[in-house]
């Protein structure tokens, strides 16, 4: 079996599009086709079939990806045990990364690890924390970071930092003119907070639920994809937000922010270092060591 068609095969397996793959290994779409059918017939088995305008995996097709997705993982093992050998690290890291962490977080890591590892590919993908724990279960990435609860039991969670949640509001606001807040106050603020799936509105939620109080009984005005969105709305708005403190250090500096204090309330959360059971491979190893050196 050559090489390249296993690696066509999985990539179009991974993205169900032979349009993306073709895009991914920059060949063309009637190439990516050729190698799935000369590998089909090599094997003697279909491996995809339509449904609409979809493509799935036959049941052959998923065996083949499994074994090609354990392959590809133990391709890159020895690539770095042999780099070790020289005393050169060489290979590719699928990252990523919830929403605070890629913006605010993540980038002077990726900066300083690339600078000492430059022969380790990285590749970074954001989204909230929900989705990076889906993209870990599908084996879309090799490590994730995210932010919030553990919620599968498939996925081995490491205590990477902590962090702290702050009221915010901008200093044009009404309530900026207010030191401090109690909780009572609270459901007569509008708010403008993170949409489901968000690992910052599930800990937020937590937080509140301990102290009494639900999502249901607070003035939320919007939920909005991103805290660079809720920041926008903020300039534009008397409402306030929960946001991380390492995430408005900038507009803080330059008096555009301010923390409104909430008596006897803080929320504290944990961002988590995120693989699979059993499938941590050395390079997300490496790089889990490099974090911790560089922030703790």
């Amino acid at each position: 079996m050559d090489d390249f068609r296993l690696k066509v095969f999985y990539s179009v397996s991974k993205n169900q599009s032979f349009t993306k793959a073709a895009a991914e290994l920059f060949i063309t779409q009637p190439a990516v086709t050729k190698h799935i059918k000369l590998l089909e017939e090599s094997l003697g088995v279909r491996l995809f079939e339509r449904k609409g305008n979809f493509i799935v995996l036959t049941t052959a097709g998923e065996v083949l990806f499994r074994y090609a997705t354990e392959i590809f993982r133990l391709y890159q093992e020895a690539i770095f045990e042999l780099g070790t050998l020289k005393k050169q690290y060489q290979g590719s890291l699928r990252l990523g990364a919830s929403t605070t962490i890629g913006q605010y977080l993540i980038s002077p890591i990726l900066a300083s690890f690339h600078e000492k590892f430059p022969q380790i590919e990285l590749t970074l993908l954001n989204g909230n924390s929900e989705f990076i724990e889906n993209a870990v279960l599908s084996k879309n990435i090799d490590l994730g970071i995210v932010e919030g609860k553990k919620h599968h039991n498939s996925l081995k969670y490491t205590e990477f930092m902590d962090d702290e949640l702050v009221a915010v509001v901008h200093t044009k606001s009404k309530f900026a003119k207010q030191a401090s807040i109690s909780l009572d106050d609270l459901p007569n603020i509008p708010l403008v907070l993170r949409e489901r799936g968000s690992g910052t509105l599930e800990v937020i939620e937590s937080a509140l639920k301990e102290k009494g109080l639900k999502l249901s009984s607070l003035s939320i005005v919007m939920h909005l994809g991103s805290t660079e969105s809720i920041k926008s709305f903020l300039e534009h708005s008397q409402a306030m937000s929960f946001m991380s403190i390492r995430a408005i250090q900038k507009e803080l500096k330059r008096e555009e922010f301010r923390v409104i204090s909430i008596q006897d309330f803080e929320i504290l959360r944990t961002f988590s270092f995120v693989n699979l059971h059993g499938q941590q491979d050395n390079l997300s190893s490496i790089f889990m060591q490099f974090a911790n050196r560089h922030y703790n």
